[in-house]
């Protein structure tokens, strides 16, 4: 399994040409507001607060790119939903999500969270439908799954993947920053993704 090891900040922008040089291979990471993608990625490099974390929904409100293992970069998206700011400060996120997401040579996969317990809501699947339109590579995550019993969570998981029409090969992967369900299995894509595109 990849070791996530020598991980750095690197910048925060909202232009996607503004991305870190050298270029390498970019794995991003998207969701609504207070899903949980800054603590995910938090578990994933094994640090506390690498990401910034805030009880605050929108709080990520730029692109921010981080280096692991000096070898590819994480990328914070900025969430979607209801962080509490002006209506033009939000299309601005949006304006620079899509053109990261639209432009970007280096990126190999978006992760899409989508809280377990909540399931999709319109604007994910707003997202989903949007990125299988432009043939953008995703993989569905389910965060928060401790907070569900066992047989809830698989009866989550199926109804996330029914109504976002995902096979079988594609159904989410159940995560869990508290006990770290998840981690191995996202890493592992990681791993795989990297090796192949």
């Amino acid at each position: 399994m990849l070791k996530m090891i020598n991980a750095k900040f690197l910048k925060s922008t909202l232009e996607w040409r503004d991305s870190p040089k050298p270029p390498k291979p970019e794995i991003a990471f998207v969701g609504r507001s207070n899903v949980g993608k800054s603590s995910l990625i938090n578990c994933l490099v094994n640090i506390n607060n690498f990401a910034r974390v805030s009880k605050q929904p929108g709080k990520t409100r730029t692109i921010n790119f981080f280096s692991i293992n000096d070898k590819f970069y994480l990328v914070d998206l900025p969430g979607y939903g209801f962080a509490k700011t002006s209506k033009k400060e939000q299309q601005n996120w949006q304006v620079a999500l899509e053109n990261y997401l639209l432009n970007s040579p280096n990126l190999k996969t978006l992760f899409v969270l989508i809280d377990c317990k909540v399931g999709p809501k319109a604007n994910d699947l707003q997202m989903i439908e949007w990125l299988a339109y432009n043939n953008i590579p995703y993989k569905i995550i389910a965060t928060k799954a401790d907070k569900l019993s066992k047989t809830a969570q698989n009866s989550q998981v199926k109804l996330i993947s029914e109504q976002l029409q995902l096979p079988p090969e594609e159904a989410p992967i159940l995560f869990s920053v508290k006990n770290r369900t998840g981690r191995k299995e996202v890493i592992n894509n990681i791993t795989g993704i990297l090796r192949t595109r």
